[in-house]
């Protein structure tokens, strides 16, 4: 679970994180701090949320190769 993305993306607060635990949230905000439990039941959707966008960033590169008429191997030679 990566607490640092939930916060992010689901948390309009300020905090800090030492380490990757929940022990190490400091919670800075005048808001409720989320507990380790409500944070690990956002995980699920955050995660899902991730891979929506890497998905669709693929579809749009891959619309915008083909509009160009380019391969992928073409595009990896481009790019390196």
């Amino acid at each position: 679970m990566d607490l640092s993305l939930i916060l992010s993306r689901r948390y309009n607060a300020e905090w800090t994180l030492d380490g990757d635990d929940y022990e190490g949230l400091t919670w800075l905000s005048d808001s409720k701090k989320p507990t380790k439990a409500e944070l690990t039941a956002e995980w699920p959707s955050v995660q899902a949320e991730v891979e929506a966008e890497k998905i669709a960033k693929a579809n749009k590169r891959n619309e915008i190769l083909e509009r160009l008429g380019i391969t992928q191997e073409e595009a990896q030679l481009l790019l390196s």
